[in-house]
């Protein structure tokens, strides 16, 4: 788990180096969200996930970036990369319908949730990416 972690740390270090990023990593809420999923619905969890990130991200100017990985050893443990343009628009992305419906939906299947607020504290990349 922590190798997952830090391959989302690293992600996440290489999106926030664009130049539009660099002039706005101050604002921006960065999350790592941990889940654990019933591993009976884990089909139907990832369903629902992917339409609410994909939906969101299309239609919420605030909302920046999804990463979500499963672990290769435990698929039912799922971690997200989020980044919002601050804190606004992640307050915003919670009151939408088709994140509320995501809630709803993946209510009785989330077995355990921990969400980490995240600093940047450096960045390291190769030229060109």
């Amino acid at each position: 788990m922590k190798h997952l972690f830090f391959l989302l740390t690293i992600t996440m270090l290489t999106i926030l180096t664009s130049k539009e990023a660099r002039a706005q990593t101050d604002e921006r809420m960065v999350r790592v969200a941990k889940i654990e999923v019933d591993p009976l619905q884990l089909t139907a969890y990832n369903a629902a996930l992917k339409e609410q990130m994909t939906t969101a991200v299309k239609l919420e100017p605030g909302v920046l970036t999804y990463y979500a990985v499963a672990n290769k050893k435990h698929p039912s443990h799922i971690t997200i990369l989020e980044i919002y343009a601050d804190t606004a628009a992640y307050q915003l992305h919670i009151q939408t319908p088709h994140f509320k419906k995501y809630k709803a939906t993946v209510q009785n299947m989330v077995k355990n949730l921990e969400l980490i607020d995240v600093d940047v504290i450096g960045i390291a990349k190769k030229p060109g990416l």
